[in-house]
């Protein structure tokens, strides 16, 4: 009997023991659960997934007939981009298709003048499309005479207010830099809708608005930004400010930014009579709002004389905004007006906007030549051979806006268009352009601009037999979405004497430019 008592005694302590175990085991358990589920909803979390710009590409892209034929290769096609992180902002924003920003979300503030107006209407016409979903106004300091094309091909005409309490002081400058400063604040009290960046400009400023747009969309509207660039003059730098975005060239600010600048900006440019222009008064009232430039080098203030062809030809890696000084400069195509080369640069600019002004450089290594592609815009061919350093190097085509300085006083390095005769290049400009959606191809045609060369001692094969260069190219709206790098070009083979046939496209695995 005592042995069953005892062993009924440790199957009871031990029915205990387990019963303990589990009760402990369920009460950890349900406390764990409640400390996670309390953690989460106190302190909630993102789950950021980092989405390449090429990935989210491929994602979107539909089929894309090879060029060699055979079958295409489809890709599943997704309703909206999954991610957008901009590399700079570090931090990640999700952001889909529907989000990002539009020609929409910007609004147009064009300084203008009604002295000029007849003038320089014609630039505005070339790159403002009221029938589309651009919004803007053109300020003058009154009113003009508008034909029924004008309304039809123009932005609202307004009239400034009235400026005239304000103080201006500066004998070198003129009062209007008053009223064309406060053209960001009367926009923003014009209460539009959906706007997410003001963009300034003067009458004579062209914009390549898909570029424009693809700058914009790497910054978050609701925060504080002020984006352009400065001029290309050290002296001009010198004299305003290199921290300014020249009115010029353009710049933008955004959403966020510009309410408050709305609330402040009477006063401050009250603080500052003796200031020059309307930049300077923009740039004083953010540096009082704490706020920097953020430099975008594609915005061009273009503060030079003469022929913009070295600047051009050899364009930063970098998407293309603006120009500016367009009454200043020549044409930037031969035997044309200023409004008909516009035109023309616009026929590339529809087909590849991304790829527009984007230089190539590579080698004809069977006649030691070496080639310069402008896309859109120009190529350059030249006896002998020039490194990439030297090419990407803008030739001294132009004169400095201080007409006494020489090239030292640009903000970059220039070199000179020719150190011998021998290495002056033959220049080809755009003559055609052409989009072959089929196998999603460009074809831009260069004729050779005919000017007397030089005679050439140098044992090497003449550039002179060349009439026509033909250019392939696969356009390319993703090119900024990745880290910046220059195209690669390669030769074709030609079954003509006097044609050159060049490719143009993104470097394969290893390639260099190199000979």
């Amino acid at each position: 009997n005592n042995e069953t008592d005892t062993a009924h005694t440790a199957a009871a302590a031990a029915a205990a023991t387990t019963k303990l175990i589990l009760i402990l085991l369920v009460f950890f358990i349900s406390s764990t659960y409640l400390i996670y589920t309390h953690r989460l909803l106190s302190n909630p979390t993102t789950c950021h997934h980092i989405v390449s710009a090429a990935a989210v590409a491929n994602l979107t892209s539909t089929t894309t007939p090879p060029l060699g034929g055979g079958s295409s290769i489809r890709t599943p096609k997704v309703s909206q981009t999954i991610l957008f992180v901009p590399d700079h902002l570090g931090e990640n924003k999700i952001v889909t298709a529907r989000d990002l920003t539009e020609i929409s979300h910007l609004v147009f503030g064009i300084a203008a003048s009604s002295k000029k107006w007849d003038r320089r209407k014609g630039y505005i016409k070339t790159w403002f499309h009221p029938h589309t979903m651009m919004r803007g106004f053109v300020w003058l300091d009154k009113r003009v005479v508008m034909s029924a094309e004008d309304h039809a091909t123009l932005p609202r005409i307004m009239v400034s207010g009235d400026t005239s309490r304000f103080e201006y002081r500066n004998k070198q400058g003129h009062r209007s830099a008053i009223r064309i400063a406060r053209i960001l604040a009367e926009m923003v009290r014009m209460g539009l809708e959906g706007v997410r960046w003001f963009v300034m400009g003067d009458d004579d400023t062209v914009f390549v608005t898909e570029n424009l747009v693809r700058v914009l969309r790497k910054y978050d509207h609701d925060k504080w930004w002020y984006v352009g660039s400065s001029s290309e003059s050290h002296l001009q730098n010198m004299y305003f400010s290199g921290g300014m975005a020249y009115g010029g060239g353009g710049f933008a600010v955004s959403y966020g930014l510009a309410k408050e600048m709305e609330r402040m900006q009477d006063r401050c440019i009250a603080r500052y009579p003796g200031l020059y222009g309307s930049d300077e008064r923009v740039q004083a009232c953010m540096a009082e709002l704490g706020v920097p430039l953020t430099k975008e080098i594609g915005f061009h203030q273009y503060d030079v004389y003469g022929n913009l062809f070295g600047l051009l030809a050899a364009h930063p890696v970098t998407p293309f905004v603006s120009l500016h000084h367009l009454d200043v400069v020549e044409p930037i195509f031969p035997n044309m007006s200023r409004v008909q080369a516009l035109e023309q640069l616009k026929i590339p600019m529809k087909i590849d906007s991304a790829g527009l002004m984007q230089q190539s450089i590579c080698y004809d290594r069977s006649r030691n030549w070496t080639i310069s592609v402008s896309w859109g815009f120009a190529v350059q061919l030249i006896r002998g051979v020039l490194s990439p350093r030297e090419m990407a190097m803008p030739t001294r085509t132009f004169l400095n806006s201080y007409r006494r300085a020489d090239y030292t006083a640009y903000a970059f390095n220039t070199r000179p268009v020719a150190r011998t005769p021998c290495l002056k290049p033959f220049v080809f400009y755009l003559s055609s352009a052409r989009m072959y959606s089929r196998i999603n191809r460009t074809v831009t045609e260069y004729s050779r601009h005919r000017v007397p060369h030089p005679p050439c001692r140098w044992k090497l094969a003449d550039p002179s037999s060349i009439q026509t260069i033909i250019v392939h190219k696969a356009p390319d709206p993703r090119l900024w979405d990745r880290a910046p790098r220059r195209n690669c070009c390669r030769m074709l083979k030609s079954t003509k004497n006097d044609r050159m046939m060049i490719d143009v496209g993104v470097c394969r695995e290893g390639e260099v430019t190199e000979l």
